[in-house]
């Protein structure tokens, strides 16, 4: 079967969003069960979330398409603000952050 991709599929940062995405699942995994409904939720939906607006502005116009980056980009902060978050409270190590 001849599977055809969408353009977005072979962005270099839609590659690195999806790595991105399997490695906060990783790291979540070993968080506190205490943890399932605020930090590793949150964290979970912003790194998708990336993922999503990339592949979703993609379908636009260039105005669109950055207008969808940047909100990609509010996400990547909010991952970096819960990173922070987690590290503090011992969820994970310096060296992931």
């Amino acid at each position: 079967m001849n599977e055809e991709k969408f353009d977005f599929e072979n962005l270099k940062v839609y590659q690195r969003s999806l790595e991105y995405i399997d490695f906060v699942y990783k790291i979540t995994k070993g968080f506190p069960k205490t943890e399932t409904f605020s930090l590793i939720d949150q964290l979970r939906r912003a790194s998708i979330s990336i993922c999503l607006n990339i592949a979703e502005g993609s379908g636009g116009s260039k105005v669109e398409f950055k207008r969808f980056l940047k909100i990609a980009r509010r996400s990547i902060r909010e991952c970096v603000a819960i990173t922070e978050v987690s590290s503090r409270q011992e969820f994970i190590g310096t060296e992931v952050r």
